[in-house]
């Protein structure tokens, strides 16, 4: 269940490529396997997105097919398993539970490419991962939540206790009190990436407890909808996908996990013969984390302020963990100006100074 994180160092925000390349390919046979429905409006649509892209680009030259709802475990490798065998040449798996999955189908079909989305282990040759820095988005976020909070009490459903997720908590937060130092953060676990009943349960806790902004880590729109209920008195945002139908408020912006142009990249270099084993880890500069239009509800120097933070990480001269920063026990993490390494981010388990609560074991 724990999807989308990664636990060793990626390169940067740059694919890393090793082995050799492959030949030509007259036609790709490209599949997906989807952790959630293509409708969840979230992170599933988004890939759904991102194959529909692939389409749209090699016409003729790709077939496409997807399985959704795959629950992660033995399912998984059966699904893949029966993919292989179907002729698909390339497969996309889009949840982390799918990792030793993917890697197990892999070993029994060496011809066949696999790409792993969140994931860490490439244990083959033909075993590809890649992921985005979704964490980036969670700092414009942060900082349009800090500037408009009316109660000082933002709010943050969190799905899993996994570094991918902390991360955007911590930079959501980190963000909100540069430019509020009395914002306070509450975060709810939803223990879960889409279940609608659940996460406008979350929601509800949250405005009960007097949150008037809510982020969220979780895959459906039903935190918008909630929020959309208080009649103007709680804004949030777009999660994985623009969630556009809620603009101009409570949806201000959102974060749009882009996959598209990755999907693209792939298939083409098996249709070119420049496949290669590769690790991805790529944000805004490279335009796999977008940030959906900040709307009219916004003032306009909020939207101001948060474009040139957006802009500021597109072009390198800003990181969204740059210090001084302690951890929340009050012990030191970054000396001033120094920026967090990769490797601290992939393995994040700890809340910044600040945040009250406990990250669930």
């Amino acid at each position: 269940m724990k999807r989308r994180t990664l636990l060793a160092t990626a390169a940067m925000g740059l694919i890393a490529l090793s082995g050799t390349a492959e030949a030509q390919m007259g036609k790709v046979k490209a599949c997906f396997v989807y952790v959630g429905p293509i409708g969840d409006g979230g992170w599933t649509f988004q890939h759904h997105e991102g194959l529909k892209q692939v389409e749209a680009e090699f016409g003729d030259k790709v077939e496409t097919a997807y399985q959704e709802s795959v629950p992660e475990g033995a399912d998984a490798e059966r699904v893949l398993t029966q993919m292989a065998l179907s002729g698909c040449n390339i497969i996309f798996t889009t949840s982390f539970g799918y990792m030793d999955a993917t890697n197990a189908v892999a070993a029994k079909f060496p011809d066949v490419k696999f790409e792993h989305a969140t994931g860490f282990k490439r244990d083959h040759p033909n075993v590809s991962t890649y992921n985005a820095r979704f964490y980036e988005g969670r700092a414009v976020q942060g900082t349009i939540a800090g500037r408009m909070t009316k109660s000082n009490k933002i709010g943050y459903i969190a799905s899993f206790p996994i570094p991918e997720v902390i991360m955007g908590i911590n930079s959501y937060y980190i963000h909100a009190k540069k430019v509020n130092p009395n914002v306070e953060l509450s975060v709810v676990w939803a223990y879960t990436w889409f279940d609608p009943a659940k996460e406008a349960d979350a929601a509800k806790a949250l405005i009960d407890q007097g949150v008037d902004v809510i982020a969220s880590h979780t895959d459906s729109t039903a935190v918008l909808a909630e929020a959309a209920k208080t009649g103007g008195k709680v804004i949030g945002f777009g999660q994985a996908s623009d969630m556009a139908e809620y603009k101009p408020s409570p949806r201000v912006s959102s974060i749009i996990d882009n996959w598209g142009p990755y999907y693209i990249k792939r298939v083409g270099a098996l249709l070119d013969g420049s496949y290669q084993q590769a690790d991805a880890w790529e944000g805004i500069a490279g335009g796999e984390v977008l940030i959906g239009e900040i709307t009219d509800a916004v003032p306009a120097e909020v939207k101001a302020e948060a474009e040139a933070l957006r802009d500021a990480i597109a072009a390198g001269t800003y990181h969204p963990f740059t210090g001084p920063l302690k951890k929340q026990d009050g012990s030191d993490w970054l000396a001033e100006g120094q920026t967090a390494p990769d490797g601290d981010l992939l393995g994040m388990n700890f809340f910044v100074e600040g945040i009250t609560g406990e990250i669930p074991k």
